[in-house]
């Protein structure tokens, strides 16, 4: 049974959601026309959404221009997220010793749907603004955690995730063919790790190790990004990689609902 056949299913509530998922990082804040643009929803019933959202101190509304951004709220409910998964309390010592190690970006990924969401970052001594932000999600079929995390999910789960989840071009070295995205499956999940260069931002290399439940699969990952004009691929390899497949299988995830 579908969620909107439910018959606990409010689809009011549901439809506030939509409108509060139109906010990311290319719509900060947005006018009720474009709120209705991008949710579909009719102009009269966004308008009295918004105006219930920021009632609620869900939505802040400037008074001037009458555009609506997210409120702090939103950040008092990540607050909530972070001590809700354990995973990021047992992880943060390993990211931040990691992180010091190497001075570069380390990252905890978690999956989410078709994508991974960073749960946990450390930034690096370079690190850019993007970097270092909580909460970005990415096509985990392009991201390094991201294919470390499916290469040890069961060979029909693995499958639907190349064939049907989506792929994004970042860079002009972003691979689209689904069946280099294969080989890169198959090889991480010999090798217990996956490396991805230049498709994220050019001239940086992730790895990432998948941090395995006790039944062998993964949901999360540790992943660090070095910049390759200062850590050629030989130097990770032997420098850093070690340590980071130690990080991972330090990390003991609590149970997770299995396939």
């Amino acid at each position: 049974m579908t969620g909107k056949q439910n018959t606990l299913y409010v689809a009011s509530l549901a439809k506030g959601l939509r409108l509060l998922r139109a906010f990311d990082q290319s719509a900060t804040d947005l006018s009720l026309a474009e709120l209705s643009q991008r949710t579909g929803l009719e102009k009269s019933a966004t308008q009295r959404l918004a105006n219930t959202l920021h009632l609620e101190g869900m939505l802040d509304k400037d008074p001037k221009t009458r555009r609506f951004r997210p409120s702090h709220a939103w950040l008092q409910l990540a607050y909530v997220y972070f001590w809700s998964d354990p995973l990021v309390g047992l992880a943060m010592p390993t990211l931040i010793d990691l992180s010091q190690r190497f001075g570069v970006t380390v990252n905890l990924a978690e999956i989410s749907g078709d994508h991974i969401l960073y749960v946990s970052r450390i930034p690096g001594k370079s690190s850019q603004f993007a970097s270092t932000i909580v909460g970005r999600r990415l096509p985990a079929l392009n991201a390094a955690a991201g294919r470390a995390i499916v290469s040890t999910w069961p060979a029909e789960k693995t499958d639907d995730a190349i064939n049907n989840w989506a792929i994004e071009q970042f860079t002009p070295s972003t691979t689209q063919d689904r069946g280099t995205i294969r080989a890169a499956l198959d090889q991480a999940r010999t090798q217990g790790y996956a490396i991805t260069q230049d498709q994220m931002i050019m001239d940086q290399t992730g790895i990432a190790a998948p941090v395995k439940g006790h039944d062998g699969t993964a949901f999360s990952a540790v992943q660090c990004s070095f910049p390759s004009r200062l850590w050629p691929m030989e130097r990770i390899l032997q420098d850093a990689l070690p340590y980071i497949l130690e990080s991972a299988q330090a990390i003991v995830p609590h149970t997770r609902a299995s396939f």
